[in-house]
């Protein structure tokens, strides 16, 4: 936040609509209460991103319009008879909640006029375009500081601000492939498998991320920044340790399936039941020795091919199927409990079902019911972390589109009744 702190967004008597976020709440302060950002992010990885933000207590104020409404309310237009217009659209309505909806035609002079004079009221400006999309409406950084000289800006995209491909457009998959992290995963022999959606998540964490660290530096120095962060360099750093053994050894690694370079067993073995599956990892020989016991000692496992971690190693197909014929005896949550209750790495390969169901998943509040202003009762994932003293959590459904237009207008700008219609009159809001 800025040197004057969270009182300069606080409390006051207000005319329009919903209120801005407190910055706290039960008594607790927000870890990001009296933040304010000005959201242009859009389709999936920029929107989580500044969902974990709001989660945190700040103000976002998501920024959109019928003529150009984000990929995730057009896109649930699969999603069949849960579909009924771009306030309703499921994947929307998970990745937007705390938010704020200004609905806005930037086409139009007046627009930009206004969205300029927003951001001498905010924090930070997110934005996840093709480089250079902004700026030609005059919503570049250089622009914004001219009425903020300490706003942050952060911009994500596929392949950065700079370099000879920046102008270059991807969705998730080609986030995965760019980053390498593509070519690393499947099995031995079979093509790249595609990362989609979680691609688009992994970006949006270290944009949330990236917005935190600026706003810390901004708190110590009193300056603001431009944070360019690409997708791709995102999924590269995800994939450190193979960089590593290029750099050290001259090697390609290649996809390994389920194998790891050090441990067997290292799999997913089947259990009793259609679909059932436990994930099993061995570290040590003393691990070993564990799970022989927990297995009755089976004559197999003597063998002398499997007496050390080297020649499980050499022969972890016949391991695999021997402990799968043993695995696939049991129920596999009953399994799970005689193997971690003797010191043994396994769990159950979850289903969506499965963790819906979960009684630990339930007993840290993970699952939110909420209820969205024209759909039914939904469950979602609430945020992914907890703090003793401050809380990160749900507390509105996804906005309607342009559901914020007169508080962010009348209450922040402080615009006249009479204006916002003339607004909406002349197709400004829309």
């Amino acid at each position: 936040m800025s040197p004057e702190g969270p009182q300069r967004h606080g409390q006051r008597a207000r005319r329009w609509g919903k209120p801005a976020g407190n910055w706290e709440t039960d008594g607790a302060p927000k870890s990001l209460g009296g933040v304010r950002i000005l959201d242009f992010t859009w389709a999936w990885a920029g929107p989580h991103g500044t969902y974990l933000l709001a989660s945190l207590g700040a103000e976002v104020i998501k920024v959109e319009s019928r003529n150009r409404p984000d990929h995730s309310r057009m896109r649930s237009l699969a999603a069949g008879p849960s579909y009924r217009g771009i306030d309703e659209a499921p994947w929307f309505n998970d990745m937007n909640p705390n938010k704020l909806s200004l609905s806005i035609d930037l086409q139009k002079p007046r627009a930009v006029e206004i969205i300029k004079k927003l951001a001498g009221h905010c924090d930070v400006v997110t934005e996840n375009f093709r480089p250079g999309v902004l700026k030609k409406l005059g919503l570049n950084y250089e622009n914004f500081r001219k009425v903020k000289p300490d706003i942050i800006m952060a911009s994500s995209s596929l392949n950065g601000a700079e370099g000879p491909e920046k102008n270059y457009i991807g969705y998730a998959p080609n986030f995965s492939a760019l980053g390498g992290i593509s070519s690393l995963t499947g099995r031995p022999g079979e093509p790249p498998s595609v990362i989609g959606g979680r691609s688009d998540i992994l970006s949006g964490v270290y944009l949330a991320f990236a917005v935190v660290a600026a706003l810390c530096f901004r708190q110590r120095t009193g300056k603001g920044l431009y944070v360019d962060m690409s997708s791709r360099e995102a999924m590269a750093c995800s994939a450190g340790e193979a960089f590593m053994e290029y750099a050290l050894t001259g090697r390609i690694p290649k996809p390994e399936g389920n194998a790891d370079e050090n441990m067997a067993p290292h799999n997913c073995y089947p259990c009793r039941g259609e679909g059932a599956w436990i994930s099993l990892a061995v570290g040590s020989e003393g691990e070993w020795e564990t799970l022989c016991r927990a297995m009755g000692d089976p004559r197999w496992a003597k063998e002398a091919r499997f007496q050390s971690p080297e020649g499980r190693l050499r022969h972890q197909e016949e391991l695999d199927r021997c402990l799968g014929e043993w695995t696939r005896q049991w129920d596999r949550d009953e399994l799970v409990t005689r193997l971690q209750g003797a010191g043994i790495a396994a769990f159950g390969s979850m289903s969506n079902k499965d963790l819906a169901e979960d009684p630990h998943i339930h007993s840290r509040g993970c699952w939110v019911r909420i209820k969205p202003s024209r759909m039914k009762e939904r469950i979602m994932v609430g945020p992914p972390f907890r703090f003793s003293k401050t809380p990160a959590r749900i507390e509105s459904p996804a906005p309607l589109m342009g559901e914020h237009n007169r508080y962010i207008l009348g209450e922040i700008l402080d615009f006249s009744g009479e204006e916002i219609d003339i607004l909406q009159e002349d197709g400004v809001l829309y």
